[in-house]
């Protein structure tokens, strides 16, 4: 069995059984909704713990409780630009204002990168009497470039210099 079968066999016991990805996550637990719903759509990887509470509630073999226990191949966005309206927008954003975000992190924080492995992230629902708003809040570490070769007078890494 491959990883994406594997998402499709879950996907189709959650339409089956009509849960809800809340519902999913307060089953298996011990870590963020994002996490969870993206190892069950095959991008990430679930602790052991969390691999085998999934097994249970969603009746998987051995083999399948293992393999969402092991790194996957990230990536699953099938074209680019992305066609689904909603994940576009998120690369519309990236293409509009991905020169800014890096302008003003590296401004504020020096040379370097922030993190989508050192990651938080929160979703709100947020009322507007024009219409509903989506909050994101998105908090990955900053890791500076590592200046290799470097000597006396120049630094290790590229924080920000005072």
């Amino acid at each position: 069995m491959k990883r994406e079968d594997l998402t499709e066999k879950l996907l189709d016991i959650k339409r089956e059984k009509g849960w809800s990805w809340k519902h999913i996550h307060e089953e298996i637990g011990g870590l963020s909704p994002f996490l969870i719903t993206a190892a069950c759509m095959g991008q990430m990887k679930l602790p052991k713990a969390q691999a085998k509470r999934a097994a249970e509630l969603f009746g998987l073999t051995v083999a399948e409780e293992r393999m969402i226990n092991e790194p996957p191949y990230r990536g699953s966005i099938p074209s680019m630009p992305p066609t689904d309206p909603l994940i576009y927008r998120f690369y519309e954003l990236v293409m509009v204002y991905g020169t800014t975000f890096k302008e003003l992190i590296q401004e504020e924080f020096g040379d370097g990168i922030m993190s989508a492995i050192d990651f938080n992230m929160d979703m709100a629902r947020e009322a507007n009497n024009k219409g509903d708003r989506v909050r994101l809040t998105m908090s990955g570490k900053f890791l500076p470039y590592k200046y290799y070769g470097n000597d006396d007078d120049t630094p290790e890494y590229g924080f920000k210099e005072g």
